[in-house]
């Protein structure tokens, strides 16, 4: 029988209340976001500088929505546990996680299988930092500049060891990309986080690729000397020491960064109030972040969308040319 073009109008119009309820529903759940205590993963263990810049964010938020904000740290293959953890919560705006370049742009070409993909499942909010990574090496090597470490490797082609904190990770393709722009013949060491660094303090690796929190208070004791940044402009954090790309390797960018996202279907006006939050907040938080380290960022949500997205597209032909896996 068919349907009187009344009844298909009605239904027409309930169909839209519906979406519109829905809809005005979602709305109001973001104007009153946050309704309880938000947890805050971290893909990474405490201490670490995911975990430091996203502690620093989180007070800073607290006291502005008078709301609990408690970072809840989840280390695991490679961030790969925290971030699925984050992907898979229920999208209302009451987890969140604090991410960086490994989950979200390297790992899924690192990795055969991911259970997510964080491209998707995850909506990007807002960048907090970047963070260079610097070459630094030990004392014991003859080299001051970034020109004399090369001509110093090339004169013991295979004899100098290069540590990181794990295949795949920024530090170890850092390494990667140096010695194949410069032709230099180094032997990769992976370890398994702090590791790294302690050997390279004792000289038992002889240089590595280092997020300058990790280092920046051994760099100004004199314990390692830092040749160049991995940034496309100098840090602030060590504005004295000159990227790599100034040394003659230009477009030589491969350090870290940090932001925070938010489940897929999360409430547009919770990513729009986070955001605005935490670009209001990073100001104050700037001395301490360059003085620990980290470059402030923030930004819209469509600008680190964008930057992820490239990150990811980067690392995807890096990881590849190197052959790293992590299975």
């Amino acid at each position: 029988m068919p349907i009187h073009p009344t009844a298909r109008l009605l239904r027409a119009a309930s169909g839209w209340l519906a979406g519109a309820t829905l809809a005005a529903a979602a709305a109001a759940q973001g104007a009153d976001w946050p309704t309880r205590p938000v947890r805050v993963v971290v893909a990474f263990s405490a201490g670490g500088t995911t975990d430091i810049l996203a502690r620093s964010v989180s007070q800073k938020l607290a006291e502005r929505f008078k709301q609990s904000f408690v970072v809840d740290n989840k280390p695991g293959g490679g961030g790969n546990i925290g971030t699925e953890m984050a992907a898979r919560a229920a999208p209302d705006g009451h987890t969140l996680i604090v991410n960086s370049v490994g989950p979200m742009a390297v790992n899924a070409t690192l990795y055969r299988k991911l259970n997510i993909d964080p491209l998707t499942d995850l909506v990007p909010v807002v960048q907090i930092a970047d963070v260079p990574n610097v070459l630094v090496v030990h004392p014991s090597v003859p080299a001051a500049t970034l020109e004399e470490f090369i001509a110093h490797a090339k004169a013991n082609p295979g004899r100098l060891n290069y540590g990181s904190t794990g295949v795949g990770t920024s530090s170890h393709l850092s390494g990667y990309m140096l010695s194949q722009r410069s032709g230099v013949q180094t032997t990769h060491v992976p370890y398994r986080g702090a590791d790294a660094l302690n050997d390279l303090l004792a000289g038992r690796v002889q240089f590595m690729f280092a997020t300058i929190p990790s280092v920046i208070q051994h760099i100004q004791a004199g314990k390692l000397r830092a040749l160049a940044v991995s940034s496309a402009q100098r840090s602030r954090s060590l504005p004295d020491v000159p990227t790599v790309a100034d040394r003659g390797f230009p477009g030589f960018e491969a350090g870290s960064w940090f932001g925070f996202f938010a489940p897929r279907g999360t409430p547009e006006t919770v990513v729009a109030q986070l955001n605005r939050a935490v670009n209001d907040v990073l100001p104050g938080l700037q001395a301490q972040m360059v003085r620990e380290g980290a470059d402030p960022v923030g930004g819209s949500p469509e600008q680190f969308r964008q930057f992820v997205r490239k990150e990811h597209d980067k690392w995807k032909v890096i990881v590849r040319e190197s052959g790293a896996t992590a299975d």
